[in-house]
């Protein structure tokens, strides 16, 4: 699929992308900026420890709430994402994003970055190792 098939010129409802799919840990692309994919996803549970060797992972939490273990040279810690916060996950560290309810969230990620990293931990089956999916 091309990028500018990712380029609406009409205004997108989050509310209605997150509404036309139920795959949790599934991400859509609801647009292109430059190089970079806007991402939504339903999500809940453990995805799995991972890390993206050349880009930053930009978080921002639309409903529900995120947590995101960072394994970092000082050792590991867990950010709280609660609805309407955003963070920034640094290239090269390792970390493993959990929603402990029923979570919707929006990921800015350069085009074709897989969602399990450059380097993970075995993919469970409940995750979908994917660059994104359309919006139908």
């Amino acid at each position: 699929m091309t990028q500018e098939s990712h380029v609406s010129q009409e205004p997108i409802s989050l509310d209605r992308a997150l509404a036309s799919f139920t795959d949790q840990w599934s991400p859509r692309i609801v647009t292109t900026v430059n190089d970079y994919d806007v991402r939504i996803a339903k999500v809940e549970g453990d995805h799995l420890w991972h890390v993206h060797d050349d880009t930053d992972e930009f978080f921002l939490v639309l409903d529900g709430e995120l947590h995101i273990g960072l394994r970092e040279p000082a050792g590991e810690r867990t950010v709280v994402l609660p609805k309407g916060s955003v963070f920034t996950v640094p290239r090269g560290t390792e970390h493993k994003p959990y929603a402990p309810v029923p979570t919707a969230i929006l990921l800015l990620e350069p085009t074709g970055t897989l969602t399990v990293g450059d380097r993970h931990d075995e993919v469970p089956d409940h995750v979908d190792a994917t660059t994104g999916h359309a919006l139908t």
